[in-house]
C-alpha cells in the first residue's frame, strides 16, 4: 500500500450519495459526471487501477480513462483482468485484442491455488473441490471469512464460495501485490440492488478484509440504456475510425457501416449474439437473438441470465470485497 494512504486523498466520499440515475436526466450530463470523477480518480490516487471485465460497463470506463489522459497528460493505468477460469472464449479474444489496440497493460488476476487444484484434477464446472487441499490463504476465507462449513464446495462461479475465491480473493491477492490505492470500477446504481447506495468514492479501509483502498465509480449514473447510447455515439465513433461521426446502431452484426465487422468495434460479440450481462460460460444464458442494446431494457431484468445463487448473495459478497 502507498504510504500515508488515504491521508493523501482529497476526495468527497459523500459524492453522489441519496442520488440516481435520474440526477443526470441526459447522456451529456451522464458523461461529463463521468469525466469529472474520472479525471479526479487520476489525479488523487497514485496507484489506480481499472477492472475490466471486456463486457460494456467497464469498457466504458476503460474509453472515459483514455479520453481524460490524453486531455490532460496522465498515465493509463493497468486494468486488472480476473481469469476466474469459467469465462467465454470469446471475452478473452476481446480482451486481447482491445487490449493491443489500445496498448493496455494488463494485470491478469488468477486464484492460482484453486487453478492448480482444478488442473490436477482435471475437474469441470460444477465438480468438488476439496477446501483441506488448498493452501491455508485460502482456508482462512473460506472457514474464518465466509464461515463455510462443509468439506467441499463447487467449481462454480456464480456461488458464495466460488464467487469469492475466484474473484474477490483474486482481485484482494492482486491489489496487494501492486500496491493498488484506487480501484476504477464500471459498476452502476440500477444494475443491482446492492450496488444502488453506491457513491462514486467509495472507501474499502479495512485491513481485516481487504487490502486498504478507494473504488473509484465514474459511471455510476448510467442506466443500461445510456450506456449503449454512449457506445454507438461516442465511444465507437471516437475510437473507430471508419464508423460515421454521428454514430449508428447496428440491428444485427451483419448491420455495420462502411464493410466494418464485429472484430472491429469495442463491444463484445457476447452482446451482438443477445447476451445482456456477461459471467461465466457455464452461468450465464440469454432469452433472445437480439443484440443487448435492441431488447426491452424497460420491462427485462439487465442480469435475469446471471445465475441467481450469487445474485441473491450479492450484499455479503460485496462486503467482503466483490464489486
Amino acid at each position: 500500500m502507498p504510504e500515508g494512504f488515504p491521508d493523501y486523498l482529497d476526495v468527497a466520499y459523500e459524492d453522489g450519495e441519496g442520488e440516481t440515475p435520474d440526477d443526470y436526466p441526459s447522456i451529456h450530463d451522464k458523461i461529463e459526471k463521468a469525466i469529472e470523477v474520472t479525471k479526479e480518480g487520476l489525479e488523487q490516487y497514485e496507484n489506480p487501477v481499472v477492472m475490466w471485465t471486456g463486457g460494456k460497463d467497464s469498457t466504458l470506463c476503460l474509453y472515459f480513462i483514455k479520453e481524460v489522459a490524453e486531455k490532460h497528460g496522465y498515465d493509463v493505468p493497468p486494468a486488472v483482468f480476473i481469469d476466474h477460469y469459467q469465462h467465454f472464449d470469446e471475452i478473452h479474444d476481446f480482451v486481447d485484442k482491445w487490449a493491443d489496440e489500445w496498448d493496455l497493460d494488463v494485470i491478469y488476476a488468477r486464484n492460482e491455488d484453486v487453478g492448480a487444484y482444478v488442473d490436477e484434477h482435471s475437474l469441470s464446472p460444477g465438480d468438488d473441490i476439496d477446501i483441506s487441499e488448498l493452501s491455508e490463504h485460502n482456508q482462512h476465507h473460506v472457514r474464518n471469512l465466509l464461515e463455510y462449513e462443509d468439506e467441499t464446495f463447487p467449481f462454480l462461479l456464480d456461488t458464495y464460495v466460488g464467487n469469492h475465491l475466484l474473484k474477490t480473493v483474486a482481485l484482494n491477492d492482486a491489489l496487494e501485490e501492486y500496491d493498488v490505492d484506487g480501484v476504477i470500477s464500471g459498476v452502476r446504481w440500477d444494475e443491482q440492488e446492492a450496488r444502488a447506495d453506491e457513491t462514486f468514492f467509495s472507501p474499502r479501509h479495512d485491513p481485516d478484509i481487504y487490502p486498504p483502498h478507494d473504488r473509484v465509480q465514474p459511471i455510476l449514473q448510467f442506466d443500461e440504456a445510456s450506456v449503449w447510447q454512449a457506445f454507438w455515439n461516442f465511444v465507437v465513433p471516437d475510437t473507430v475510425a471508419e464508423y460515421p461521426d454521428d454514430g449508428h446502431v447496428p440491428q444485427s452484426s451483419e448491420d455495420l457501416p462502411n464493410d466494418l465487422t464485429q472484430d472491429d468495434i469495442p463491444v463484445s460479440p457476447k452482446y451482438f449474439a443477445g447476451f445482456r450481462s456477461l459471467g461465466s460460460e457455464v452461468s450465464t444464458d440469454k432469452t433472445t437473438e437480439e443484440p443487448a442494446w435492441l431488447q426491452d431494457m424497460e420491462n427485462t431484468t439487465e442480469r435475469a441470465g446471471r445465475a441467481q445463487d450469487k445474485e441473491d448473495l450479492m450484499e455479503r459478497l460485496r462486503d467482503l470485497g466483490y464489486m
